[in-house]
């Protein structure tokens, strides 16, 4: 009776599993583009715009680049997310080869806000930066193609 209902569990488990994989890869292909940085805030502090005018992610089948920094991004679907969206970018080569940042993420028709700790030590939990921390939060548009 016991191996009946565990092997019932497992089957009903596995026939939502496809759903939520999907959900993901849809997700993930949403993001995919060229975004075009427009505003940028570091620890409770606006950038210069001058700073990064110009300049664009290109996300692409889980791989980022932005400049000269290379690496992969992964979203998140775990309770650690918990209703905030998050991601996982993994640097491969330039500036971030072997960092890993934890990032938060909203996606709203052309524009992609990600609120990244580019301390690597925590995900954020909100769409703002503090003084004192090495929060990271951007917002970018899509590039008209």
């Amino acid at each position: 009776m016991i191996g009946k209902l565990f092997l019932l569990l497992s089957v009903g488990y596995l026939a939502f599993l496809p759903v939520s994989f999907q959900k993901a890869e849809d997700e993930r292909k949403a993001l995919e583009g060229t975004w075009v940085l427009m505003t940028a805030e570091l620890g409770g502090r606006k950038m210069p715009d001058d700073g990064f005018k110009d300049t664009q992610l290109v996300l692409t089948e889980g791989r980022y680049t932005y400049q000269n920094d290379h690496g992969t991004f992964k979203l998140v679907t775990s309770e650690e997310a918990k209703a905030l969206k998050g991601m996982d970018i993994s640097g491969t080569d330039g500036p971030n080869k072997g960092k890993t940042f934890l990032a938060i993420y909203e996606l709203a028709g052309d524009t992609l806000r990600i609120c990244y700790d580019l301390a690597g030590k925590t995900r954020p939990s909100e769409f703002t930066t503090k003084a004192g921390t090495m929060q990271f939060l951007a917002v970018y548009k899509k590039a008209k193609q």
